[in-house]
């Protein structure tokens, strides 16, 4: 699939997840927020959490491929931009962070809280 279908399937699924989130109560802050060091593409308020979601839409891998799509280096690359984010946006010091994946196919939408963590 060429590049430009590939980024508007992932800003379509990003978009869906967005809505999706929304109904569950959250709160969109900001989408496709870059740093220097990467890009998160949801950020979102859940009560007194901050959250960092990473939107993965994919139609030719299935969930069990999440481990090689969100590697270490991706997380990685999340918890900085995180840390930038933070950095920029003090009002959200205080709050709790956690870093969700959302899984998007053509038959599946998983959102799955706390799906990884900042490693040491």
């Amino acid at each position: 699939m060429p590049k430009s279908a590939n980024t508007r399937k992932g800003r379509d699924g990003e978009k869906r997840a967005a809505e999706a989130l929304e109904k569950k109560g959250m709160r969109i802050i900001t989408t496709n927020f870059h740093s220097p060091k990467g890009e998160v593409d949801i950020i979102a308020q859940d009560g007194d959490t901050i959250v960092f979601i990473e939107v993965k839409a994919w139609s030719a891998y299935g969930m069990e491929d999440l481990q090689y799509g969100i590697n270490e280096k991706k997380q990685c690359r999340i918890i900085e931009t995180a840390k930038y984010f933070l950095a920029i946006n003090r009002e959200y010091n205080e709050m709790k962070i956690r870093f969700d994946v959302v899984f998007i196919s053509p038959f599946v939408f998983q959102h799955l809280a706390a799906a990884f963590t900042e490693c040491v």
